[in-house]
């Protein structure tokens, strides 16, 4: 009938924080709280998560209190309340989930449709809760995650329009009922308390309390209450164990139960979801990259998650100029959001400001129809799909219409650059904006206007498939595509490198990081490690306090490796060889720490501003990212592999790590005929090669050493009795000058990366 797995008991969970104004250098006490998170999926439904979260003893009471989160996938919907000791002191009231009759600790609710203004059937969870001492619900927020969000990571936002149409009742069983209409006037939530019995159980106190409501204020004696939550949304389909691995990949069920339980968790045949509580809907920069780092494992065909990735994302693709979509606004929240605009409507919307995700798509796109076995037979069907189902605004349009249009958007943006290289015509940040690629924080980039990553990886790999698709047919319209994107590629490939690179001198760059272990840093400055001058490529450029280049050592390179495979070997060489040295060296002479590889290190930055905004509490700071580990990884073992024998550039693919070819060339073979491929320089050149294989090897000790935090988003350090221990980021004061506080994923699609990506043995 049902299956629950309760995928994690943490005792101290990260929250990103974005407040504060210390330095996060060391000596953090945790600021710890108890969030447990269960997943509950009847049949013929989906996956639902509770969150339970209570503060612990040395929890910081200003931003951690006990809370009750219910979240659907559908409409991105979800159920809130926060409560309070009504008597005792902040802090002495816990809450927590117990085995019942009800469930273990949750059961199903499911009732057919109530009423024929709305014929959706109600659909949610119900368990039972335990409050250790007398209670007041302070907070409720019933409809969607937004406006969850809204409220937890603002400035404690609540709209009058959303609060006034709670409706609060008691019945005669004892019970008090909240109950909101949504903006649409047709959908639901309810959420009721009642007092229950459960001397069944061992573990109980046997005991019920009472539950009270006065005017809107509800209270509740110490003992065990009856919650249900309900909602009568139209619902998603869950992609099972079963349905979400491929075949080849189905042992994964049962070696990494709790991996593959989240990724089905996150996965519907609508689209995947980025994570929850907190990104419980599309997001297509995260499904993208997801899926290019999880295609070795991913079910493909009709009905699988690789085609649930694209179609989602072109769906979604702005009809007028080929944008893709970053986040979709959907449910009580669309309907909110355009009551804004005065448009009575409940028709979905996009965010569509991030410049990277437009490159994402059609390099997703070449791996599965032309690379996957069985997406070279999917394309006709695909691209034949009518759009509008999801955003009426495409209506009339297939998906293989969307597929030109951003296709059209990637080669026109890409012209400028082709025929005048400077740094005015390379990809910039939206008019306006402080965001556009996965370092989307208030510092990610330094206050740089034009990133790295973007510019001289994603531009140029998209146009590599553009190229291949237009090959292959897709872009009728567009055949002189099959040349022209592979021109424009390798202009974007050889001539973007150079305008970030960064190199320091030996003495300067010692001098630089034992300032910045002095201002910033307990440890070993690390300073004696450097025995030659530092190259790297900055974050971005044109950054805060007028700075041509952001100067921050970062984990971007990753993007080239993974994507890319490039042939002007002096460049390549030494590329491969910086990144593989950074990569070695230990922070803050280096990315590497006992913690992981971090995502950025300022300590080669020659102004102050860079110490004081890439820090331990910077959500894109000193950090570290488990996707970024992952592709970070994958692409080093891709650049090895070009130097095997048997290696035929299959990207998705794990190369063999054959002998290093003696020659000059090597043969890719493909379906249709031999191409004579150059062995890179850096094959046959032993220090960059072992340098290389060494960093690969450096790295994956550190992911195996940190394998308990893999499948977080993002976690932090502190340096403490001469080492780095890992931190929950939210335990660490933020840089300056930034509100709120983000509070972590308890489990992100792409921190799953790891059921792919493994580590090869025969680079040892």
């Amino acid at each position: 009938m049902r299956s629950l797995m309760k995928l994690s008991l943490l005792a101290s969970v990260g929250v990103a924080a974005t407040t504060g104004d210390g330095d996060g250098v060391s000596g953090a006490l945790p600021i710890s709280f108890l969030a447990s998170i269960y997943l509950y999926s009847p049949s013929r439904s989906v996956l639902k998560p509770a969150v339970v979260t209570t503060p612990q003893p040395d929890s910081d009471l200003s931003i951690i209190g006990p809370r009750l989160i219910i979240a659907w996938p559908a409409g991105n919907s979800g159920a809130c309340v926060f409560f309070e000791p009504e008597k005792g002191a902040n802090g002495t009231l816990s809450i927590e989930l117990v085995n019942s009759t009800v469930g273990t600790p949750l059961g199903p609710v499911y009732s057919t449709a109530a009423s024929t203004s709305n014929e959706n059937p109600s659909v949610g969870i119900q368990g039972v809760l335990r409050f250790n001492a007398t209670a007041t619900l302070t907070i409720p927020i019933l409809g969607s995650i937004r406006t969850i969000r809204d409220f937890v990571e603002g400035p404690s936002l609540l709209y009058p329009e959303i609060q006034d149409a709670i409706k609060y009742t008691s019945d005669s069983h004892g019970g008090v009922s909240l109950q909101r209409l949504w903006l649409d006037n047709v959908t639901t939530t309810n959420l009721r308390f009642q007092p229950f019995q459960n001397a069944s159980f061992a573990n109980s106190s046997g005991s019920g309390g009472q539950v009270k409501l006065s005017d809107q204020t509800v209270t509740f004696d110490a003992g065990e209450y009856l919650f249900s939550a309900d909602m009568n949304y139209p619902q998603l389909t869950t992609l099972k164990p079963t349905s979400v691995l491929n075949a080849p990949s189905a042992n994964l069920d049962t070696e990494k139960p709790a991996q593959v339980a989240a990724l089905s968790f996150l996965s519907y045949s609508e689209k995947l979801l980025a994570g929850a509580w907190r990104f419980f809907t599309y997001f297509g920069r995260d499904s993208m990259i997801s899926a290019l780092l999880l295609e070795p494992v991913l079910s493909s065909d009709q009905g699988g998650a690789m085609e649930a990735v694209i179609g989602a994302v072109l769906e979604r693709v702005n009809r007028t100029d080929g944008t893709v979509c970053h986040e979709e606004t959907i449910g009580d929240y669309a309907t909110w959001t355009n009551a804004q605009e005065n448009i009575t409507s409940s028709a979905m919307g996009c965010d569509y400001k991030m410049i990277d995700s437009d490159y994402f798509l059609p390099i997703l796109m070449e791996r599965y129809f032309l690379q996957n076995p069985v997406g070279q037979n999917r394309s006709t069907s695909f691209f034949n799909t009518t759009a509008g189902s999801i955003n009426a605004a495409n209506a009339n349009l297939t998906w293989g219409n969307l597929a030109l249009i951003s296709a059209e958007r990637v080669m026109r943006l890409a012209r400028p650059f082709f025929h005048n290289q400077t740094t005015e015509n390379l990809i910039h940040l939206g008019e306006g904006q402080v965001v556009g690629q996965w370092r989307d924080s208030t510092y990610g980039l330094g206050g740089g206007r034009i990133p790295y990553d973007v510019n001289t990886a994603l531009v140029p790999a998209a146009l590599r498939a553009v190229g291949a698709l237009a090959r292959s047919g897709l872009y009728p319209k567009q055949r002189h595509w099959d040349v022209l994107a592979d021109q424009y590629a390798k202009v974007w490939e050889n001539s973007t490198l150079d305008l970030f690179s960064v190199t320091i001198p030996k003495k300067k760059a010692q001098s630089l990081v034992k300032s910045y272990a002095h201002s910033s840093f307990p440890g070993p400055d690390q300073a004696s490690s450097i025995d030659s001058d530092i190259h790297f490529y900055a974050v971005a450029l044109e950054g805060n306090n007028n700075l041509s280049k952001v100067e921050v050592m970062n984990t971007d390179d990753c993007f080239r490796h993974f994507l890319l495979n490039t042939t002007n070997d002096a460049q390549l060489t030494k590329f491969l060889n910086q990144s593989a040295t950074n990569i070695r060296r230990t922070f803050p002479a280096g990315l590497m720490t006992g913690a992981g590889m971090v995502v950025a290190n300022p300590a080669f930055g020659n102004d102050p501003v860079y110490a004081r905004n890439f820090t331990t509490g910077a959500y894109h700071g000193t950090v570290i990212w488990s996707w970024q580990l992952a592709m970070m990884a994958k692409g080093l073992e891709m650049q090895l592999g070009r130097c095997g024998i048997e290696s035929n550039f299959s990207i998705p693919s794990a190369p063999s790590a054959a002998p290093r070819l003696a020659g000059k060339m090597r043969t890719k073979t493909s379906q249709k005929k031999q191409i004579p491929l150059p062995v890179p320089a850096f094959c046959t050149d032993d220090s960059v090669y072992y340098n290389a294989k060494n960093a690969y090897n450096v790295l994956w000790d550190s992911i195996e050493a940190n394998s308990d935090q893999l499948s977080s988003e993002v976690w932090s350090w502190v340096y403490r009795g001469g080492k780095f221990e890992v931190t929950p980021l939210g335990v660490l004061p933020a840089p300056p000058g930034v509100g709120g506080q983000t509070e972590s994923n308890i489990r992100q699609l792409w921190s799953l990366a790891f059921l792919a990506v493994n580590r090869n043995q025969n680079y040892r």
